[in-house]
């Protein structure tokens, strides 16, 4: 039998995981600071939270291409409490972000087409994009006093085959929430080449400055078709429950609807007790954000207080999200570095798990219950400290 090619990928472990799998086969301890499942890290949730799927109404089959009209009320609940009015009609949806980006890639691209991303990013395009046979092209976000899009990186990286850019708003692992500058040369890119825009906007609910609540790209951009995927699994922290949605927006709305609508009606892949039960557990979101707004708030201040501990050792700059990236000392490939951790109890990203360089990067998550955070953390920190950490690092990158 010969499988095709998109699925030809190196299933082999890897080191890491290797390392990782035995240590926890041993029963030795593990300080997890890559944590990003909130249903694992010791939130509390309303009790009554399941009874939303009892509902008699879901053992009626009514198939529903677009989603069911009360559930998808409810999203646009969600942006009316963003100050974004969206109708019911602009959305669709899906049982998860993945989905989603299926679906649009299916929408936008014929095979051979090409998708711009921002990197660093999530390594989940690759794959999504090799089974709807699109390609991949990265553009660059780089730091300086605060991370940004790098436009003449982007400008390069498109094609006469590029069809959409991918914005992840606010950006996972870096934290960078597109700034309105920003969004305005990305709407004049976008219409001088033609091009869509689609925005991942799961941790919107998340930014740092309590102040200022970012704005959606649900509102749209002038002249733009923009797409805006989200959904339950950060929104509401039900990673489970596997409930998403696009909002369509700008030019051409009504037909890429009627385009989408046909790409869910033949998957049909929603199940109605989830779509009954999503406005309840939208209602409920914001208690369980809170709590991760406060468990992350206090995890980056504990990091920031032990770093100080080891000048050679930087925090970036972040404004939203569950994850810190830190600069280290670009002394040896960043794989051998979290082995090392690792062996002393404590597991982290390397950086080109994200899309940076091969050494000089770590990422931790900021999800992870105090006590286990402080000392993996203190684990990181007193690990340089003991390889004697010189200051080298100037936050130019």
């Amino acid at each position: 039998m010969q499988f095709s090619k998109r699925t030809n990928w190196n299933l082999e472990e890897s080191e890491l995981a290797r390392a990782h799998r035995e240590r926890l086969g041993a029963g030795l301890p593990v300080a997890d600071l890559t944590a990003s499942n909130p249903t694992r890290c010791g939130f509390v949730y309303p009790a009554d939270l399941l009874e939303a799927l009892t509902d008699p109404r879901a053992l009626d089959y009514d198939p529903q291409p677009l989603g069911m009209i009360q559930a998808r009320k409810a999203v646009c609940g969600y942006y009316l409490a963003h100050s974004v009015t969206v109708d019911p009609g602009q959305i669709v949806l899906t049982t998860s972000t993945s989905e989603a980006y299926s679906y649009l890639f299916r929408l936008l691209c014929d095979p051979g087409d090409e998708i711009v991303v921002l990197q660093p990013g999530y390594p989940l395009f690759d794959f999504l994009a090799g089974l709807d046979d699109v390609k991949l092209a990265a553009a660059p976000l780089v730091y300086d006093e605060g991370w940004q899009i790098e436009f003449e990186g982007l400008k390069r990286s498109l094609t006469g085959r590029t069809r959409a850019i991918v914005i992840v708003h606010p950006n996972n692992p870096t934290g960078h929430f597109t700034t309105p500058w920003e969004k305005q040369r990305l709407a004049e890119l976008c219409r001088e080449r033609g091009l869509a825009l689609i925005v991942d906007e799961v941790f919107l609910d998340y930014g740092f400055d309590a102040d200022e609540k970012p704005a959606s790209f649900a509102g749209g951009l002038e002249g733009v078709p923009v797409f805006v995927v989200s959904g339950l699994s950060k929104v509401a922290c039900l990673p489970q429950m596997k409930a998403a949605w696009i909002v369509a927006t700008g030019p051409e709305t009504p037909a890429a609807m009627s385009r989408l609508e046909v790409i869910a009606d033949t998957f049909l892949s929603m199940n109605a007790p989830v779509q009954g039960a999503l406005p309840k557990w939208l209602d409920a979101s914001k208690g369980i954000q809170e709590q991760i707004r406060t468990r992350v708030t206090t995890n980056l201040a504990l990091l920031d207080r032990e770093m100080e501990r080891a000048p050679g050792l930087s925090r970036l700059k972040v404004e939203g999200g569950w994850y810190a990236v830190l600069r280290i000392p670009a002394l040896e490939p960043d794989d051998a570095t979290v082995l090392k951790l690792l062996e002393r109890g404590m597991w982290v990203h390397p950086g080109h798990f994200f899309g940076m360089g091969p050494s000089g990067w770590l990422v931790v998550s900021l999800l992870a219950p105090e006590a286990e955070f402080s000392t993996g953390v203190t684990t990181l920190v007193d690990y340089f400290l003991t390889h004697q950490v010189s200051n080298n690092s100037d936050g130019r990158l």
